[in-house]
C-alpha cells in the first residue's frame, strides 16, 4: 500500500479474494457461446487465445520466479544482499491481478471490435511496427511517465508501493496500484491497438510482444545479474536499448536514477543514469556462489510439497502447509515431478539466511516421506544424504544439521553412519535431538507429575524418558515392550521409573510416529498432545492442546526469513534446524549424532542466549 493512497489504489476485484477470477467467466462463456451457434465462416477463433495466454503468462512468470529464488539463495550473481520479509511477500502475493486485467479487456476487444475477431497467426509487418513504436514512443513516454511518479504528490499516492521492496522478486515488476496499472496498459495499448486499427494485427504479434514485457520486466527485477558482458563487448552501443538486472535494481536502491524501461537511452540522454551502474553490474557478474556456514538439510514431504517450498508458489510458502483445494488442478505436474525423483534427483538449495554473521542455507532432497519408509529407496536416500554432508564438507561449511526423516536408527544411526565412513569430516554434523528434548520438555507444566509417553521409541523418546524421571516426573507407557526397553536402557536408578500404564488417564501425552487416531479419541478431555518427532501427529480431537513439532520462535536478527518451514507458523523454526546454528554459533567441535548427545541444559541455555524462544501455548484444535 501507498504511504497516502490515491484514489483507484485497490483493485475492483479485491473483495471476491481466490474467486477473483470469475470475472474472466462472463467474456470466456460469451466467447465459447459464440462460436457454437455461428456458422463455420463466421467464428471467431481469437477470443479462444485469451485463456491460454493467460495462463501461459501466469506460467513463464513462475518459472522465473523460482529460477530467481533458487539463484539468489545460491548467491552467484546476486546483485542485492539484503533479505526478504512476510510483509513483502503479503504486499506482492497478487500479482497475477495485472494478467486478470489483460484477460478482461482482451475479452472486451475481441467481443466487441469487428477488427478484433479472427485474427491471423502471423503477420511480419505487424510485428515490425510493433516494436518500432515500443522503442519509439512507449520507451520514451514511459520515461517521463516514470519520473512524473517520482513526483511527491504520485509517489507517495501510488508508485511508493511499488518501491516498498527494496530487494526486488521478479513479481515485483507488477505490483502498482489498479489506477497505476491502468496508465501503463494505455502505454502498452499503443501499438498493440495501432496494428489492429491498420490491420497488421496477428495473433503471434500480441503473444510475442506481452512475453517480450513480461520476461524483460521479471529479468529487470530478478535480483541476479544475468546479461553476459561479452553481448556489451561484441557490440558496445547495446547498452543503450538493453537494460540489465543491476541496472535497474540501482533505480529501487536509489530512487532517482535509472528511470528507463528497457531501454537506458534516456536515461543517458536526460542525466539520470546512476554513476555506479557500470561498476555494479561487473561486480554482479563476478560474485561467485556463497558458502554457507551452516547448512540444515531437509526433504520434500507430501508430493504437494513441491508448491510449498520457497522455489514453489511464494503465497503458499509463506504460510504454513495445509492442503490447497486448486493444487489438485496441478496434479499432472505433481505426478510427473513425483516420478521425476523416484528416477532422478539430486539435492538443491531452497533457502539462504544471515544470522549475525554466520550464513545459512537450507538444502533439500527431492524425495518424499513415503519413500523414506521404502526399503529399496534406503540406500538411494543414504547416498543423497551422504553426499550432501560431503559436499558440505569440501565447500568448507562448518556445521550440517540433519532434518525431518534425514536421521533415525534404521535408516543411517541418527547420521552416525556418514561420520562412520567420513570420519574426517571437518563438518559437524549434528541430528538436533538435545535441543528437541530441550524443548519438549520445557513445554511439560511445571505442575506435572505424570506423562504418557506414546508413540515409537527414539533416540528423543529414550533421552527425554531418561530426564524427566531424573526430575521426578513419572514416564507411563501402555505396553510391555516399551516398558522392559526404557527400564533396560537406563543405567541409573531414579526416585521415578518408567511405570506399565493401564489405561489412558494421563493429561499430558508425549506422542511420536505411531500414535492412532483411535488412541487420541481415548484421551481425557482437556489432554495436552506434545510432539516428540519430526511429524506432527493428525489433530482428531476438538476438545484437546496440541503443540506443534518441538520448535521456537526465531529471533528478529534472522534475516531473509519470508517462507514458512512446513507446517509451522511464520518465523518459527524447528529445533533439528535451530540446533545447527546454535552449535555454529557456539564454536562446538563435536559431532552430535549417532548415538551421541550433548548436555540437554546446555544446549538449551546456548539457544535461549542467542534469542530463540518457546513457542506460545497452544489453543485447542491446535491452532496458534
Amino acid at each position: 500500500m501507498a504511504s497516502t493512497p490515491g484514489i483507484l489504489t485497490d483493485w475492483p476485484w479485491t473483495p471476491l479474494g481466490t474467486f477473483k477470477y470469475v470475472v474472466l467467466a462472463p467474456g470466456f462463456i460469451y466467447s465459447i457461446y459464440q462460436y457454437i451457434v455461428r456458422d463455420e465462416a463466421e467464428r471467431d477463433t481469437s477470443s479462444l487465445v485469451v485463456i491460454p495466454l493467460l495462463l501461459w503468462r501466469m506460467i513463464h512468470n513462475q518459472i522465473w520466479i523460482s529460477i530467481s529464488r533458487h539463484r539468489t539463495a545460491k548467491g552467484n550473481a546476486r546483485i542485492v544482499d539484503k533479505g526478504l520479509e512476510f510483509d513483502q511477500v503479503d504486499r506482492e502475493r497478487n500479482w497475477d491481478d495485472q494478467i486478470l486485467l489483460n484477460g478482461v479487456l482482451f475479452y472486451l476487444v475481441a467481443n466487441l471490435t469487428a477488427k478484433g475477431r479472427n485474427l491471423p497467426l502471423w503477420r511480419t509487418d505487424g510485428v515490425v511496427i510493433t516494436f518500432l513504436l515500443h522503442a519509439g514512443p512507449v520507451e520514451f513516454l514511459y520515461y517521463w511517465l516514470h519520473r512524473a511518479l517520482h513526483h511527491h504528490y504520485l509517489y507517495s499516492r501510488y508508485h511508493s508501493h511499488h518501491h516498498s521492496s527494496i530487494v526486488t522478486e521478479p513479481i515485483t515488476s507488477v505490483i502498482h496500484p489498479f489506477a497505476e496499472h491502468l496508465t501503463y496498459f494505455l502505454l502498452f495499448a499503443i501499438p498493440m491497438l495501432t496494428v489492429l486499427f491498420t490491420g497488421t494485427a496477428s495473433l503471434s504479434v500480441y503473444i510475442l510482444y506481452l512475453t517480450y514485457i513480461d520476461f524483460m520486466n521479471n529479468m529487470g527485477h530478478c535480483n541476479f545479474e544475468i546479461i553476459p558482458n561479452r553481448l556489451f563487448t561484441l557490440f558496445p552501443p547495446l547498452k543503450y536499448f538493453l537494460y540489465t538486472p543491476s541496472f535497474h535494481s540501482l533505480h529501487h536502491t536509489q530512487f532517482r536514477t535509472n528511470y528507463s524501461l528497457f531501454m537506458p537511452l534516456y536515461d543517458y540522454i536526460y542525466g539520470t543514469l546512476d554513476n555506479s551502474s557500470d561498476s555494479l553490474y561487473e561486480k554482479s557478474l563476478k560474485r561467485e556462489e556463497e558458502v554457507a556456514d551452516v547448512v540444515y538439510l531437509t526433504h520434500l514431504t507430501t508430493p504437494e510439497s513441491i508448491y510449498h517450498l520457497r522455489l514453489g508458489f511464494a503465497d503458499l510458502a509463506s504460510r504454513p502447509h495445509t492442503s490447497t483445494w486448486f493444487t489438485w488442478f496441478l496434479s499432472p505436474i505433481t505426478i510427473g515431478s513425483m516420478l521425476l525423483t523416484w528416477i532422478y534427483g539430486r539435492t538443491f538449495v531452497v533457502e539462504r539466511n544471515q544470522f549475525e554473521k554466520l550464513k545459512m542455507q537450507t538444502w533439500a532432497i527431492p524425495k518424499f516421506n513415503v519413500q523414506y519408509f521404502l526399503q529399496w529407496q534406503k540406500q538411494a536416500i543414504n547416498s543423497l544424504i551422504e553426499d550432501a554432508i560431503v559436499e558440505a564438507d569440501q565447500k568448507g561449511c562448518k556445521v550440517l544439521s540433519l532434518g525431518l526423516l534425514n536421521q533415525g536408527e534404521e535408516l543411517n544411526i541418527y547420521g552416525g553412519l556418514y561420520v562412520q565412513r567420513n570420519p574426517k569430516l571437518r563438518v559437524r554434523v549434528v541430528d538436533g535431538s538435545s535441543l528437541a528434548v530441550a524443548v519438549v520438555l520445557n513445554s511439560i507444566p511445571k505442575s506435572a507429575t505424570q506423562v504418557l509417553l506414546r508413540g515409537k521409541l527414539t533416540k528423543v523418546a529414550y533421552a527425554l524418558s531418561y530426564s524427566l524421571c531424573q526430575r521426578g516426573i513419572q514416564v507411563a507407557v501402555l505396553h510391555e515392550e516399551e516398558y522392559r526397553k526404557l527400564n533396560k536402557s537406563f543405567n541409573t536408578k531414579f526416585e521415578s521409573s518408567p511405570v506399565l500404564s493401564k489405561g489412558y488417564s494421563q493429561n499430558i501425552w508425549l506422542v511420536g510416529d505411531g500414535l492412532t487416531n483411535e488412541e487420541q479419541m481415548k484421551a481425557p478431555k482437556g489432554t495436552t498432545f506434545i510432539p516428540f518427532s519430526q511429524l506432527p501427529p493428525r489433530i482428531v480431537r476438538k476438545d484437546c492442546f496440541y503443540h506443534c513439532t518441538p520448535a521456537m520462535k526465531a529471533p528478529r536478527s534472522i534475516e531473509n526469513v519470508h517462507s514458512c518451514e512446513n507446517w509451522l507458523p511464520r518465523r518459527v523454526m524447528s529445533a533439528w534446524r535451530i540446533a545447527g546454528v546454535v552449535h555454529a554459533m557456539e564454536g562446538w567441535t563435536e559431532h552430535e549424532c549417532g548415538y551421541t548427545m550433548s548436555n540437554i541444559d546446555q544446549v538449551w541455555k546456548a539457544t535461549l542466549r542467542h534469542g530463540f524462544q518457546p513457542v506460545p501455548t497452544p489453543t485447542p484444535c491446535g491452532s496458534m
